[in-house]
């Protein structure tokens, strides 16, 4: 009769310590809700991501993540298949997404890969949210098609790229792998490497023959990946063959907007201004700092073509304020050229030079 008690009171006991141990780690994690709660309240509005880019920029980085995944995962089980290792393969093959892992590791933290994904995701929102404007003539085809059956072929083969690179990045599916990931080189790279460990981590036992699987399986992932493909840089190359003269500039920079090639706009913009793509891209979301009205007059934009472009914006981007454009649009145009170019200068200094210096500013005060 009393082997029956013991077995219940080693179960009571086995159960209270389950509790205590949820109750543990209940207690860290609203230790850690309340940090977070913390330093959410105490970011400026300005400075806070609204929901909908939030969610973009969730769901993009799950997407990179399980693409860079699958890859790796699966090239990886069949190279310990052929090695005789179908244990070891099973295990990669089956093993639960590393993308919490990466959350927890502080992958979110990493200034310049979310950096990257949150101008990416700013910047296809302004071009979802753009207005299509209508063609004074209906049947002519828009700029980008226009360009792509252009006689000059080094122009018909660059705006054939862009087309070919936005239809792939607005074809992102709401889950799953991505076609590829669009990054630039350096993010591809530091991305792959940390979801080489992640996968490597999630193994309970790992070998010295997974270690060589993950690490090929990484480096064919490396070696696949051509940035020249992303939608900025085939932007930037037609933006560069077009070679838009000063009179043309604000009727190209216009209609890109009216056919919601932003990253046309935003590759025309730097192009015209001699700054880096990433410098445009930050003054076109930039709806703040009025940069870019300052980049408009530098190119010596006249009143039409400023208010154009400034409604264009204010339409698109909830952020604007197509009334508080309207009356800033007198001390816009009081700027002289000479002296909005003078403004831009530090833009055209080289990007990892100006981080730079700013850091060592920003220690020093």
């Amino acid at each position: 009769m009393s082997d029956p008690i013991v077995d219940m009171r080693e179960g009571a006991l086995d159960g209270a310590q389950a509790l205590l141990a949820r109750a543990a780690a209940a207690d860290i994690a609203a230790h850690r809700a309340l940090g977070a709660a913390i330093d959410d309240f105490l970011v400026p509005d300005d400075g806070r991501l609204d929901e909908r880019t939030r969610a973009a920029l969730a769901q993009l980085l799950r997407a990179l993540i399980d693409t860079i995944e699958g890859e790796i995962r699966g090239h990886g089980a069949r190279l310990l298949r052929t090695q005789g290792e179908a244990e070891m393969a099973d295990a990669l093959a089956n093993g639960a997404s590393v993308a919490g892992l990466l959350r927890d590791s502080g992958l979110s933290r990493d200034r310049e890969l979310m950096g990257e994904l949150i101008a990416r995701v700013r910047l296809d929102l302004l071009a979802s949210g753009m207005q299509v404007q209508a063609q004074d003539d209906p049947e002519r085809p828009s700029l980008l098609s226009r360009l792509a059956l252009h006689p000059d072929r080094l122009l018909a083969h660059n705006a054939a790229a862009v087309l070919v690179a936005e239809s792939r990045r607005r074809g992102v599916p709401d889950a799953g792998p991505l076609a590829q990931t669009d990054l630039p080189a350096e993010l591809h790279h530091k991305l792959v490497w940390r979801v080489a460990a992640a996968l490597r981590a999630g193994i309970v036992e790992p070998t010295a023959a997974l270690d060589r699987a993950l690490a090929d399986a990484a480096q064919r992932s490396l070696a696949a990946h051509d940035e020249g493909e992303r939608v900025e840089a085939a932007a930037l190359r037609l933006a560069v063959a077009l070679d838009a003269q000063p009179d043309e500039l604000p009727e190209l920079m216009t209609e890109a907007l009216g056919d919601r090639r932003v990253a046309l706009f935003v590759a025309l913009l730097a192009h015209a201004l001699h700054v880096d793509f990433d410098a445009a891209r930050e003054m076109t979301f930039d709806a703040s700092s009025g940069r870019l009205w300052i980049a408009l007059r530098a190119l010596d934009f006249d009143r039409a073509a400023v208010a154009r472009l400034g409604v264009a914006l204010s339409e698109a981007d909830p952020r604007r304020n197509v009334e508080a454009f309207a009356e800033l649009l007198d001390s816009i145009m009081a700027i002289a050229p000479a002296e909005a170019q003078q403004a831009l200068a530090p833009l055209r200094l080289p990007h990892h030079y100006r981080a730079a210096v700013f850091t060592l500013e920003a220690r020093a005060r």
